[in-house]
C-alpha cells in the first residue's frame, strides 16, 4: 500500500496514503491495543463539534483568519455527517486524558481541510487545537456526548417505558390478588397497585436523573492544560458555551471553576450513579415478574409473559422468561460499569483525572444498554403481559393471611391459631373457622372480604 511521511515532535513516521490521520494518531495506533473498544463515536462527534465552535470563536477573537475558520468548519461538518467514521481507529485504552483521540480529531480535520484547499494551510495543533488543550476539550466532549444521548435517546424511551407500565396497570384494575412479603403470603392488594408501583419507581429514577444531569451542563472548556486558561483569550470560555449551545441544541453552562472540571469527574460519577439505581430498580421489577409468572402449572403463575422463543433444546414446549433474563443481565452490567466509574473518579491525581476514556466508555455503554434494554422489555414483555385471573383467584382463596382482617375482632392470638389450624389441616380459613367457631359464618363472610382489605 502507498505510504506518505508524516511528522510530529518525535520525528517522521509512515502513514498509509488512504488514512486522513497524522503522525500522532499513527503512533497511538501502533502503541496501544488494536481493534478493541474503540473510542465511542459520540465522543468523536462531540470533539468535532468543539473544534467547529472553537474555529468560529477564534475567528471572532482574532486568533485565526476567516479562510482557516471556514476550512476547519467544513472539515468538522463532514465528520459530523459521518463521512469519516473509519478514520478514528483508536481504542479507549490509551492515555487517560484522551489526548490521542483529541489529536486524532485534530489531524483528520487538518487533513480534510488541506485536501480541500490544496495546500498545508491548517496545522492540527496551531489551528484546529487553537485555544484548547486535550485536558479541557476531552472532558467537555464527555459531558456533551452523555447529555446528547440522555436527552435524545434515553429520556424519550424511559417516558415510553413508564407509559407502558401505567397502561398495563389500568388494564389490570379491579383484580385483587395475594400480596407477598419475604416471598411469603401476605395481605391482599390490587394487581393495578402492584404494577402501578413499578411505573412510579421508574418515574422517580427519571426525575432524579434529570436533576443530576444539571451537573453535566457545566463545561470546563477554556481551562486548557490545568484549569488556568493559559493560551486561551479572554472571553473565550463564555463565547464557546454560546457557540456550543447553538451548534448542539443542548443547554450548557460555563464551569465557574475549571480546576474542578479537569481534576474531578464527579458529574459523570453522579449521573452514572443515577443510572445504576435505575438498573437496580429494573432488576427488581424484572425479577418480580419472573416470580409472579413462574410455572406455568407448578409455580405462582399469576402473570403470563408473552411467548417469544422456544425455551429449551431438549424439553419440548418449554418457554422461558427471556426478556427478564436479558434485563437482569443488562442491569448487572450497568452496576459493574458504575463500580469502574467510581474507582476511576476516585483515582484522579492533582490537576487532572487520567481515567477519562474509561469513564466515558462505560457511561456511553450504560446509557445505550439501558435505553435498548428498556425498549426490548417494553415491546416484548410489558405490552403483552396478561393477568391469569383464574390463578390469581385460586391463590387468593387459599391465602391464610386473609385472617389479618379478623385480628381486630378475635385478637391476634386466636387469628394466628385459626391460620395454623387451617394450614395444618389443609382447610380454607372459612372451613377452619366453622370448626373452631371463633365467629359466625355470616360474620366471617362479612369480615373476611378481600375487597375491603385493599
Amino acid at each position: 500500500m502507498d505510504k506518505r511521511i508524516e511528522r510530529d515532535s518525535l520525528g517522521e513516521i509512515e502513514v498509509d496514503n488512504d488514512k486522513y490521520w497524522g503522525a500522532q494518531t499513527q503512533r497511538s495506533f501502533m502503541n496501544f491495543p488494536k481493534g478493541l473498544d474503540l473510542m465511542p463515536k459520540e465522543v468523536i462527534r462531540a470533539l468535532s463539534l468543539i473544534k467547529k465552535a472553537a474555529a468560529i470563536v477564534n475567528l471572532e477573537l482574532g486568533k485565526i483568519d476567516e479562510e482557516r475558520k471556514n476550512l476547519i468548519v467544513y472539515a468538522a461538518d463532514r465528520i459530523l455527517a459521518c463521512e469519516f467514521d473509519d478514520q478514528f481507529p483508536l481504542t479507549v485504552w490509551q492515555t487517560g486524558s484522551g489526548t490521542q483521540s483529541n489529536m486524532n480529531v485534530n489531524e483528520v480535520i487538518a487533513h480534510i481541510a488541506n485536501e480541500k484547499c490544496g495546500e498545508n494551510l491548517i496545522h492540527p495543533n496551531d489551528h484546529v487545537n487553537k485555544s484548547q488543550s486535550s485536558n479541557d476539550t476531552f472532558p467537555t466532549s464527555m459531558h456533551m456526548a452523555s447529555l446528547n444521548l440522555l436527552e435524545n435517546e434515553f429520556l424519550p424511551e424511559i417516558d415510553e417505558f413508564i407509559d407502558a407500565i401505567e397502561s398495563k396497570a389500568r388494564e389490570f384494575e379491579g383484580i385483587i390478588k395475594t400480596g407477598r412479603t419475604h416471598l411469603q403470603d401476605a395481605t391482599p392488594l390490587a394487581l393495578s397497585s402492584e404494577i402501578g408501583a413499578y411505573s412510579e419507581i421508574i418515574r422517580r429514577d427519571k426525575d432524579a436523573l434529570v436533576d443530576l444531569m444539571e451537573d453535566l451542563r457545566r463545561l470546563p472548556i477554556g481551562g486548557t492544560a490545568v484549569g488556568t486558561g493559559l493560551n486561551a483569550p479572554e472571553s473565550y470560555s463564555r463565547k464557546m458555551i454560546i457557540a456550543l449551545e447553538k451548534l448542539s441544541g443542548l443547554r450548557l453552562i460555563e464551569d465557574s471553576n475549571k480546576f474542578v472540571g479537569l481534576s474531578s469527574k464527579q458529574a459523570m460519577a453522579r449521573v452514572h450513579s443515577g443510572l445504576k439505581v435505575l438498573a437496580e430498580d429494573l432488576n427488581k421489577i424484572a425479577n418480580d415478574l419472573r416470580f409472579l409468572s413462574c410455572g406455568p402449572r407448578t409455580g405462582i403463575g399469576e402473570l403470563i409473559l408473552p411467548t417469544n422463543e422456544p425455551g429449551s433444546s431438549i424439553m419440548p414446549g418449554k418457554v422461558n422468561p427471556t426478556q427478564v433474563e436479558m434485563m437482569t443481565m443488562a442491569a448487572i452490567q450497568v452496576m459493574a460499569n458504575d463500580t469502574a466509574i467510581s474507582i476511576a473518579n476516585a483515582s484522579g491525581q492533582l490537576e487532572l483525572n487520567t481515567y477519562m476514556p474509561l469513564i466515558i466508555y462505560n457511561m456511553v455503554k450504560s446509557i445505550k444498554l439501558l435505553t435498548k434494554a428498556m425498549t426490548s422489555f417494553r415491546v416484548h414483555l410489558i405490552d403483552g403481559l396478561v393477568a391469569n385471573k383464574e390463578k390469581i383467584e385460586e391463590n387468593l382463596d387459599k391465602s391464610l393471611m386473609l385472617v389479618t382482617s379478623l385480628s381486630p375482632v378475635i385478637g391476634y392470638d386466636k387469628a394466628a391459631e385459626l391460620a395454623k389450624f387451617a394450614h395444618k389441616n389443609n382447610l380454607s380459613l372459612r372451613e377452619a373457622n366453622k370448626k373452631l367457631g371463633f365467629v359466625s359464618d355470616t360474620d366471617f363472610i362479612k369480615i373476611v372480604d378481600a375487597k375491603k382489605m385493599i
